[in-house]
């Protein structure tokens, strides 16, 4: 497994732990703010994630297509996650 999803696995356990948190913060009945502040860097975490896998996509997957002359078809594919960020 390379750095970049070591660094992915490392986030998105951290993000597992910290879901679990906030399911006990609701079922504890924590105040609301408290909960949302935790959802927010949950979601900080899983988008660092996915960053970290994409550029390991870019530098590997995407790489050796275009040393192999299919670059184009991995180009779409990123431009479809693209616009999944983009919302649209």
């Amino acid at each position: 497994m390379n750095e970049e999803k070591k660094k992915a696995m490392q986030n998105l356990k951290t993000a597992k732990g910290q879901i679990e948190g906030i399911i006990k913060m609701i079922e504890d009945g924590r105040y609301c703010i408290d909960i949302s502040n935790q959802i927010i860097a949950a979601q900080g975490l899983l988008k660092r994630a996915n960053m970290q896998i994409l550029k390991q996509h870019l530098n590997h997957c995407v790489k050796e297509a275009f040393l192999h002359n299919s670059g184009e078809e991995k180009v779409d594919e990123i431009m479809k996650v693209l616009e999944k960020f983009a919302g649209k």
